[in-house]
């Protein structure tokens, strides 16, 4: 019986590690592209989905506004979805300046506020290229010239660009950046296989007309999560091949880390609960694989109490788990100039067990709070 469960848990384990081997490969191919000075001639709209987002969206209008980007091809949507603060005031502002407000005016229950929020936006705009982000975050002034000098001259139909956390006031807060580096990265990653998967809408652009080409939200609206993945996905099945990530630091877009533990894990439940539409089946598959291998660590972690045969067997696959994940993350952080946050793999990779086989018992069976709706 010993012998059956320690070949399962190293079968896993052989899983986990073959996953971070194809990802530590998909970020070497990634390489920075050389953007070279060109006459723009992309019309852009960036939109923006807020609700109650009044203590930090004048720093994100202001960052935009701030795009070296000529003007005159720059079109700003910002859709208030049913803010109960001063979102909307804030946002109308600035009209002015050329940013344009929507307000969402939905009279019926909906599940997916931000897909009808994003789609309406692009259903207005002028723009050829979409560029979306979110109403809490900061950029640097080259960031909207990056993104659209790689697609003019690399002419992806869609583009993920890298999204960091920053400002953290706590431990917590920077095992957060950790952990979320790591998924960003698998995003780009998968891309860099050519296996597009994964990416983050906090810095999403795609062409208005594939948009509408794959059937815009249509068959992912159930769904309150997912105007990232799940439209890169529809996208990816049409266009292989076709989408980047733009692995430059001028393009980097920053966000905070949550402040609590609640709302971490609320968020990423809510993260969690795309994966039963991921259209790729060979990724759900792979992600049980490695929720499995987590929850046969946990296990094993439960039997070393009995059997020394089962400490062995955890600490062998703990540690060639943290070995592996730390030759993919030195790479990933040392680009985004955080080098010394990999010395917390200490900390987080023991809690990351826990937390991952927890997160996807959850993600999939429970509803969750997000911007004071429940929502599934």
């Amino acid at each position: 019986m010993i012998v059956i469960h320690s070949t399962i848990s190293l079968l896993l384990t052989g899983l986990y590690l073959l996953v971070l081997i194809y990802l530590i490969r998909g970020w070497s191919n990634l390489k920075r592209p050389q953007l070279k000075p060109i006459n723009f001639k992309t019309k852009v709209t960036i939109l923006i989905a807020a609700r109650d987002e009044e203590e930090k969206i004048a720093l994100t209008i202001n960052d935009i506004l701030a795009q070296d980007y000529p003007k005159e091809l720059t079109e700003i949507i910002i859709v208030d979805d049913h803010s109960t603060d001063r979102t909307a005031e804030i946002i109308l502002s600035y009209a002015d300046q050329g940013v344009k407000l929507l307000q969402l005016k939905e009279d019926k229950p909906l599940n997916s506020y931000k897909k009808k929020a994003i789609a309406t936006a692009i259903g207005l705009s002028t723009g050829d290229l979409m560029v979306a982000t979110d109403a809490d975050c900061r950029m640097g002034s080259k960031w909207l010239s990056s993104v659209v000098n790689y697609y003019e001259t690399k002419q992806p139909v869609m583009i993920s660009s890298p999204v960091t956390y920053f400002e953290e006031k706590s431990l917590f807060e920077r095992l957060q950046t950790l952990e979320f580096g790591y998924l960003v990265a698998m995003g780009a990653s998968f891309i860099g296989n050519n296996r597009a998967s994964t990416c983050n809408g906090a810095n999403f652009a795609y062409r208005k007309d594939v948009f509408y080409e794959v059937g815009g939200f249509k068959g992912i609206d159930d769904l309150a999560s997912g105007d990232d993945e799940l439209l890169l996905q529809k996208v990816a099945e049409r266009y292989p091949g076709k989408i980047g990530f733009l692995k430059l630091s001028d393009a980097i877009v920053y966000t905070h880390a949550k402040h609590t533990l609640g709302e971490f894990l609320n968020q990423r439940r809510r993260w969690a609960s795309k994966s039963t539409k991921y259209k790729d089946k060979k990724v759900v598959a792979l992600a049980v694989g490695i929720w499995l291998f987590n929850v046969s660590l946990l296990v094993n972690a439960g039997l070393s109490f009995y059997n020394i045969c089962f400490f062995k067997l955890f600490l062998t696959q703990f540690l060639l788990k943290f070995i592996f994940e730390a030759i993919f993350l030195l790479p990933v952080f040392t680009f985004f100039k955080r080098l010394q946050l990999v010395w917390l793999l200490i900390l987080l990779s023991p809690i990351h067990i826990i937390y991952f086989v927890y997160v996807g018992l959850i993600g999939n069976t429970r509803k969750y709070v997000w911007k004071g709706r429940r929502v599934r």
